[in-house]
């Protein structure tokens, strides 16, 4: 057994039965042409049927909006990301030289991208039920650790802001620097001319985020904001 299948056989808890297919999840555009990038597009479909369907039954009694809240916190590409990091995922990335020069194997973006298309590959071999009980075999605890439904720092600012009579938060892409596959946003929001922050991030929703959060700190600070 060859050191790739060997891994996906500890990873997936069964031999993989086309290893091509696995190959081509692994496989980023700087490598070669097959990539990804298509069953990225599956595997991000199927990790949130499988997530919202795991949080209706965890969650019977929450409404549709707080699911919804937890969903959007269990599926971005960070946590993809650090689901990717704990199962040794960047040792086996298909990298062109400078992707690898460039820090490719440890970015959010692409571990986010190749463990949703790692997922996307097994659905393909394996089925749905397959599919679920991967899913949450490697996501672990962590739908169950926030008691109630984490607010998303933008809808908070944005609650925070309507409530203070306070112009609607406004987003602005301040920076864009790094390679097309790694790439860093500099996003600044503001909620009215003395109140703003700035973040950064692998994408603008990811600096959005951040941006938000750091603005809602300050707040919370100078305005006596109440959480």
């Amino acid at each position: 057994m060859s050191d790739l299948a060997g891994w996906l056989t500890g990873v997936l808890g069964q031999v993989p039965r086309d290893l091509g297919e696995y190959e081509r999840a692994l496989t980023h555009g700087s490598h070669a042409i097959a990539t990804y990038e298509r069953l990225e597009f599956l595997g991000d479909r199927v990790l949130g049927l499988v997530m919202a369907e795991w949080l209706f039954e965890l969650y019977p009694t929450e409404p549709e909006g707080q699911l919804s809240k937890r969903l959007n916190a269990l599926v971005t590409g960070a946590v993809c990301a650090d689901v990717a990091r704990g199962l040794a995922v960047r040792d086996h990335l298909r990298l062109g030289k400078q992707a690898r020069d460039d820090g490719a194997s440890d970015s959010d973006n692409v571990l986010g991208d190749v463990m949703e298309a790692l997922i996307g590959a097994f659905y393909r071999e394996a089925g749905l039920d397959a599919a679920r009980d991967l899913v949450r075999r490697l996501w672990g605890d962590r739908p169950r650790r926030d008691a109630r439904a984490p607010q998303h720092p933008k809808s908070a600012l944005q609650e925070w802001a309507a409530a203070n009579q306070r112009r609607p938060p406004e987003y602005t892409v301040a920076d864009r620097s790094g390679p097309h596959h790694a790439p860093r946003f500099t996003v600044t929001v503001s909620v009215g001319r003395a109140d703003e922050a700035s973040a950064e991030g692998a994408n603008k929703h990811e600096a959005e985020t951040a941006a938000a959060a750091a603005l809602l700190a300050r707040l919370t600070v100078s305005k006596g904001m109440k959480t």
